[in-house]
């Protein structure tokens, strides 16, 4: 098995080397899109799986990385929503299952990379619903929306 899964891949943007032979790629979409710019945007995981219900066994993965959608509300066909996706109405709960499945993947004392933007919930809205307690974190980009927060399991 691979050490590694991404639970909401999307297009794999932050991602180096876009194909990681050490990394299961999956997100709940699979499906190609032109932007309004003439970029091809392509949504293609390895498995097509929701961050909810990870179909994976207790303690599979050293690393997880989360980057769940992050807008709460965007146009049925607009570029956002396409590139991102959006958060659905009980995105309090959502989240919280979602961080819960990523815990119960990790191995103990592996490692959650949880990446949210603050365009639509601040980051200590998204702490209070999914009541954990990240270990550092690191705000990024020139408007410093986008944060990267680090957790262990620790059992």
């Amino acid at each position: 098995m691979k050490p590694i899964l991404d639970v909401a891949c999307g297009s794999r943007m932050f991602w180096f080397d876009r194909q990681n032979p050490n990394a299961v790629f999956g997100d709940i979409r699979k499906e190609s899109h032109v932007l309004c710019d003439g970029r091809a945007l392509e949504i293609s995981p390895d498995l097509v799986m929701d961050f909810k219900n990870i179909p994976f066994a207790d303690g599979t993965f050293k690393l997880v990385v989360f980057d769940p959608p992050h807008l709460k509300a965007a146009g049925k066909n607009g570029w956002q929503a396409k590139k991102y996706g959006v958060l659905g109405f009980d995105w309090k709960n959502d989240l919280k299952r979602g961080v819960d499945e990523c815990f119960r993947v990790l191995d103990n004392h592996g490692v959650l990379i949880f990446k949210w933007n603050e365009h639509s919930l601040k980051v200590f809205e998204i702490l209070n619903a999914i009541q954990r307690t990240p270990l550092f974190g690191h705000r990024t980009t020139q408007n410093g929306k986008t944060v990267w927060l680090t957790f262990m399991k620790c059992a």
